[in-house]
């Protein structure tokens, strides 16, 4: 052979190596299109794959692989140790969006999470079996019918505590350092999120208790109200709030200032998301009752009315979250809450895990609710 052949030969060799690693590159899983990119992306799932593939073979008992891929996707999202974001079933997920509906069979609490993940009574509903039963906001809950719970898995945790009106669920609690069993028999829970009432001297009072997705309508309800029969000031009590939807604690904000900022969020790309108030208002002086359980919305809602300078904030430093998260449905059911952005107050403070400082500090809880009465009969 020649040597001009032999070196055609060569390159053609070379070349044919070339269209078939980009071949093997671009076409994969009989002839589905995938760059090499991608092919590099979902290459490093190999592992997870032959892991699967091995407990399927070789665990001692029958393995569900539905069950399998579940614990996956649930194991990607608690790799984070973010006690804010969680996988869900379409089971899990169906009771998550039950709690923003204002109505549930339950036992009256609700809950969040602690650094230990474990599972921590935020605030109780009154008058519902919870606070019947003697249970108080900052309990910790360790067991439900004798398993174990955690906060990671709080969704599953709440589909154990709930069940059929009229019968009873066992809680592990621990308080202060002693652990007890307390037994609580489920009813509906109907919750009113805000309660009005007028104070001596045309005081209004507003609680709320949590924002969920009726919460904006009762509250401008309960504004109307009290604007009626005249009042001269607001108080809005806040304490054991857990929070709730972003959009209706925003839209009271909205209803209560005049022009200004009432929040903004920053992502992980350094985005930034100002939520702002339009120049109508309710001109009144007002007053906020925070407490430590006083958490996200509440302190959205805190920080607004304070840093715009449309009233104060009375009673104890606020409980410290300062993320957001973003809950998404997937088509079959499933979904999931992640942590996406941080928030900031109008001022620019970021409050994570150190609250809102009040104004004016009383730590006991039955001298607040006068301490804001007597500072804002000074106001009127």
């Amino acid at each position: 052979m020649s040597k001009k052949k032999l070196i055609i030969g060569s390159v053609s060799l070379v070349v044919v190596t070339i269209i078939c690693t980009i071949l093997v590159q671009v076409f994969l899983f009989k002839g589905v299109f995938m760059s090499k990119s991608l092919y590099e992306k979902y290459k490093k799932y190999d592992k997870l794959i032959a892991l699967e593939n091995i407990v399927q073979d070789d665990y001692y008992q029958d393995v569900d692989e539905k069950t399998l891929i579940t614990g996956a996707e649930k194991g990607l999202i608690q790799s984070l140790e973010d006690p804010y974001s969680q996988y869900y079933t379409k089971e899990e997920f169906d009771l998550l969006k039950e709690q923003t509906q204002g109505s549930f069979v339950g036992i009256g609490i609700y809950m969040t999470g602690n650094d230990s993940d474990n599972i921590v009574v935020q605030s109780v509903i009154k008058n519902y079996p919870a606070a019947k039963s003697g249970m108080k906001a900052g309990d910790v809950i360790l067991k439900v019918d004798g398993e174990e719970v955690k906060y990671s898995e709080s969704t599953v945790a709440a589909s154990k505590i709930k069940g059929k009106a009229g019968t009873s669920v066992v809680l592990t609690i621990q308080r202060d350092g002693k652990q007890f069993d307390v037994t609580v028999k489920r009813e509906e829970i109907i919750v009113e999120s805000v309660r009005s009432e007028v104070k001596d001297d045309n005081i209004g009072y507003i609680q709320i208790t949590s924002f969920d997705k009726n919460t904006y309508n009762e509250f401008k309800e309960a504004i109307t109200s009290l604007q009626k029969k005249n009042v001269k000031s607001l108080i809005i009590d806040l304490r054991d709030n857990p929070g709730g939807l972003l959009d209706i604690c925003v839209d009271i904000a909205d209803y209560l200032l005049g022009e200004g900022t009432i929040v903004y969020t920053k992502d992980n790309k350094g985005e930034t998301q100002y939520y702002k108030s339009d120049k109508n208002k309710v001109d009144l002086p007002i007053v906020v009752l925070i407490n430590e359980n006083s958490a996200s919305a509440s302190e959205i809602l805190t920080a607004a009315i304070v840093d715009n300078k449309a009233g104060i904030a009375i009673g104890t430093t606020s409980y410290g979250k300062g993320l957001v998260q973003s809950v998404k449905e997937f088509n079959d059911g499933t979904g999931y809450k992640l942590t996406t952005a941080q928030y900031y107050t109008p001022n620019g403070d970021y409050i994570n895990k150190q609250g809102i400082k009040p104004s004016i500090v009383e730590k006991d809880k039955e001298k607040q609710l006068d301490r804001a009465i007597e500072y804002i009969k000074t106001k009127k």
